[in-house]
C-alpha cells in the first residue's frame, strides 16, 4: 500500500496550498465549501463529518490523486 501523504487530521486549508490539485477531488465528494474560513482550520476528518462524507473513500481518492501527480 502506497504511504499516505495526506492524513485526515490535516487542516484542509493546507492540504489545498501543498496540493492544489485536490481541489477537484473535495468537489467530487461534496465538500464544496473549500473557500469558507473554516477550511483554514477545520481538519479533513470534521469536514467529512459534518457534510456526511466517506472518510475512507475521500482519504483514498485524495492520496491517489497526490500519488499519481508525483509519477
Amino acid at each position: 500500500m502506497p504511504e499516505q501523504v495526506i492524513t485526515a487530521d490535516m487542516p484542509i486549508g493546507d492540504v489545498l496550498t501543498k496540493h492544489p490539485h485536490t481541489m477537484q477531488v473535495f468537489f467530487r465528494h461534496g465538500l464544496g465549501c473549500i473557500g469558507c474560513a473554516a477550511a483554514q482550520f477545520e481538519n479533513i476528518r470534521q469536514g467529512a463529518q459534518a457534510h456526511g462524507i466517506n472518510l475512507d473513500l475521500l482519504m483514498k481518492d485524495l492520496n491517489d490523486v497526490v500519488q499519481a501527480q508525483a509519477n
